[in-house]
């Protein structure tokens, strides 16, 4: 009987967030203007590559990975959208306000999805709780024009982004080396009850 194993796509989406968010953040937290360095690693890694992830998700038949890539892949498309559209003439420029509820969108959403990964690693737990307290930052930041909230989301974005860069390497490290060297936080999911059966 002929079985064909299919790869892991969550590494790649992953890694096209977590560096991504790395490098935006190290922007937000004052480090280096926006260039086009962040705009196309938003294009091509962040975007693309996440949305490819998310695609291979569905040929695994898992709905959470789908939902997550194919969406934070569109997130990264979009901001490139926000920045470059006003600039080729094809829309205005975003307020503060709206600007904030976009990100306060993603930050719900973001909340939502956090639960769903309660039955997963305590790394992927902090991932998605980390990132729900990032929007939630650069939302209020944006509407209240606070810099120094900006400045600390992007701080915390670090470490978002470098902890999905870390669960990343360790399902590939792990799945190559076949053994935990990097520890995500595993968590045992109790088998369901067994219904009684009566006679």
């Amino acid at each position: 009987m002929h079985t064909n194993k299919l790869a892991n796509p969550g590494p790649l989406g992953l890694m096209g967030f977590g560096m991504t968010t790395v490098l935006l953040n190290l922007h937000n937290a004052g480090f280096f203007p926006l260039t086009s360095v962040i705009i196309s690693m938003g294009i091509f890694f962040g975007g693309m590559a996440q949305i490819f992830a998310g695609i291979l998700e569905y040929k695994k038949g898992n709905t959470f990975g789908l939902t997550a890539f194919t969406s934070y892949g569109c997130f990264w498309l979009s901001l490139v959208g926000l920045l470059l559209l006003p600039r080729m003439g094809l829309a205005e420029p975003s307020n503060a306000a709206s600007l904030g509820a976009y990100l306060a969108l993603w930050g719900v959403f973001t909340l939502f999805m956090f639960f769903g990964t309660l039955c997963a690693n305590r790394v992927l737990q902090f991932v998605f709780a980390s990132l729900t307290l990032l929007f939630a930052l650069l939302a209020v930041g944006n509407m209240t024009g606070n810099h120094a909230i900006l400045t600390f989301a992007g701080y915390e974005g670090i470490i978002c982004g470098g902890s999905a860069i870390y669960l990343a390497m360790a399902e590939v490290i792990n799945e190559q080396l076949g053994r935990t060297v990097l520890p995500i936080g595993a968590v045992e999911v109790q088998p369901k009850a067994q219904a009684a059966v009566t006679a």
